[in-house]
């Protein structure tokens, strides 16, 4: 292991391992925030709302069905 460490300047390892780190730590957090679920900053987000014409019911449509009438003879 040391003579890794004659090899390769151990400041600049380091340093470039912290700089590795932290744009690893930067791409986690931005694809988190892009998400809906873990976007911290906004909060979840709902869909857009389904927005069309209300057509009113027709009244025969949504009355009880009544039994039909016996038959007798």
């Amino acid at each position: 292991m040391w003579r890794m460490w004659q090899t390769f300047d151990p400041q600049r390892v380091l340093v470039a391992l912290a700089i590795f780190l932290f744009v690893l730590a930067l791409l986690i957090h931005f694809i988190l925030l892009s998400t809906n679920r873990f976007n911290w900053l906004d909060g979840p987000q709902r869909g857009p709302a389904a927005v069309g014409v209300t057509a009113q019911a027709d009244p025969a449509a949504t009355a009880p069905a009544t039994a039909p009438a016996a038959v007798t003879q």
